[in-house]
């Protein structure tokens, strides 16, 4: 096996995990100063999306970059940190639309839904090609032939998928559609965000899991990181659907502090991976 597909080396903070890392700290901090000053509908606001949107945009760039030190779309490990970095930098444009053109220039407070979705949609295929390249270095693929791969990699989307349609549907609009507020582009793209995260997060947890035994046991640190961005992905964008439905959502929300985690976890983990290591 050549050293850039190899996934069990150690790991250590480079420079560009060290930036994402002060980086994400500031907003950190952004986002406690307006949660503690009750600061909703003002420029800061926006000035704060527009921030958090380059964890995802510049943070995608670098690792594309990183991607051809790992031999680029001829190695397994480099095509998949290029997928799932040119799916952080298509998010990062959605969340540019978000913040400029639409808080920013056209002072639309909640533009949901908007072109913005766009760049987020464009992702989910993006992060699937990459997860599943990810699979074949760690030997995940082989596994699905067994039972247990099989169940798990049915029961665990379906029952995601029923969790997010009873509290987007029964809970929060009342019944089956029955309340369509935001018209039927906001119901479609209420579901459809949960579910194309549930496919990515069935994806990266069966890398995970099922190829536990392939290699001992022992993963590379920035893998755990990447898998749990895609975790926290799921939980936020499901969390934003609900917020907007029940009409409780602003910019500077407290889910706008759960998608910088999310990209930052995404952005983290494709950065560290480091050749030198």
């Amino acid at each position: 096996m050549h050293k850039q597909d190899n996934l069990i080396d150690g790991v250590k903070l480079n420079r560009e995990s060290k930036i994402l890392l002060i980086y994400f700290a500031v907003i950190v901090i952004w986002w406690l100063v307006l949660y503690l000053q009750n600061i909703r509908y003002e420029t800061v606001n926006y000035l704060y999306q527009f921030a958090f949107g380059l964890i995802p945009l510049l943070g995608g760039i670098s690792g594309i970059i990183k991607s051809k030190k790992w031999g680029g779309l001829k190695s397994k490990v480099g095509s998949a940190l290029f997928y799932i970095s040119l799916g952080l930098v298509t998010w990062g444009i959605g969340q540019m639309m978000w913040s400029v053109l639409y808080n920013i220039i056209l002072k639309v407070e909640v533009p949901y839904p908007s072109l913005a979705d766009i760049g987020y949609v464009l992702s989910w295929p993006l992060w699937a090609v990459g997860i599943i390249k990810l699979s074949h270095a760690t030997g995940a693929r082989f596994s699905l032939i067994r039972f247990k791969g099989k169940v798990f990699l049915f029961v665990i989307p379906i029952i995601l998928v029923l969790f997010s349609y009873y509290f987007l549907v029964v809970v929060a609009r009342g019944g089956l559609l029955t309340d369509i507020s935001g018209g039927y582009l906001k119901v479609f793209f209420d579901l459809a965000y949960p579910t194309g995260d549930v496919v990515i997060l069935t994806l990266a947890v069966l890398i995970y899991g099922l190829s536990f035994n392939y290699l001992g046991g022992k993963f590379k640190l920035p893998i755990i990181i990447l898998l749990l961005g895609f975790v926290v992905n799921y939980f936020v964008d499901f969390s934003f659907s609900y917020v907007t439905t029940a009409e409780t959502y602003y910019n500077g929300h407290w889910v706008d502090l759960l998608f910088p985690t999310a990209m930052m976890l995404i952005a983290f983990g494709v950065n560290s991976f480091d050749t030198k290591t």
